[in-house]
C-alpha cells in the first residue's frame, strides 16, 4: 500500500508557513513502515527538536484505478478518515533550503497516524465535513473540507495521472492552520465532526 500524501491544500496553512501557493497539488509520500502501530505512543525522534502535528482528512481507495475523471472519483473510495502527519520542522527547513526532497522530515517511522474511517455515507456532503484535532483536550487545528484548494475527487483525479491508485492505498489531503510543536506527555484526539477517531500520546 502507498501513502501518498497533499502538502499546501489550505490556504490559511500556506499563510502560516509563508510558503508560495501552488499552481498543481503538490504530492509527496511516506512509506508503510511510517503508519503508527495501533495503540501505540508517539515518539519523538532524537534527530528532530521541532516535530509537528498536521492533522488531516484521509481517503481510503478501495478498487485499483488510473486516469480516474474526478466525476468518477467517488467510486474509488467507501470511507473518510482523519489522521496526523507528523513533519520534522526543523529538519524539513533545512532540506527545503537545499532544494532535496522531504522524506526524511515527513516519511519517518511512526509519522503517520491513521485512526478510525467512517463510511461516507454518514456524511451529507463530503466538501463540507468538520474535523479537528485537540491537544490535552484544547482545540489546536479546526478545519472543514470545504476549504480544501482541490477537493477529494479532484486530488483523486489528479494523483491517478501519476501513480495507478491500489486497494488499501491511503490519500493525506492536507492540512489546516495552527500546526505546531508536539512535546512530551501531549495527548492528541482527533475528531471528525464529534466522532473520536485516534487518541495518541507523545513521548
Amino acid at each position: 500500500m502507498k501513502i501518498i500524501c497533499i502538502g499546501r491544500n489550505y490556504t490559511d496553512h500556506i499563510n502560516e508557513l509563508e510558503n508560495e501557493r501552488p499552481t498543481d497539488p503538490v504530492v509527496f509520500m511516506k512509506p508503510d513502515t511510517a503508519i503508527l502501530l495501533k495503540k501505540q505512543p508517539f515518539f519523538i525522534p532524537e534527530f528532530s527538536n521541532d516535530v509537528h502535528h498536521e492533522v488531516e482528512v484521509l481517503v481510503k481507495i478501495t478498487k485499483i484505478g488510473k486516469h480516474i475523471d474526478a466525476k468518477f472519483a467517488h467510486k474509488y473510495y467507501d470511507e473518510i478518515g482523519l489522521g496526523i502527519d507528523f513533519t520534522a520542522r526543523d529538519l524539513q527547513s533545512k532540506l527545503k533550503e537545499k532544494g532535496l526532497p522531504w522524506e526524511k522530515a515527513k516519511g519517518f517511522d511512526g509519522s503517520a497516524v491513521i485512526g478510525k474511517f467512517v463510511s461516507k455515507t454518514e456524511f451529507a456532503d463530503i466538501d463540507n465535513i468538520n474535523f479537528r484535532l485537540e491537544n490535552n483536550k484544547k482545540v489546536v487545528q479546526n478545519g472543514n473540507t470545504s476549504l480544501m484548494l482541490w477537493k477529494i475527487d479532484a486530488l483523486i483525479e489528479y494523483i491517478s495521472k501519476y501513480f495507478t491508485l491500489k486497494i488499501g492505498d491511503i490519500i493525506f489531503t492536507g492540512t489546516p492552520s495552527g500546526v505546531a510543536k508536539v512535546a512530551t506527555n501531549d495527548n492528541l484526539t482527533g475528531y471528525i465532526e464529534d466522532k473520536k477517531v485516534f487518541d495518541i500520546k507523545i513521548k
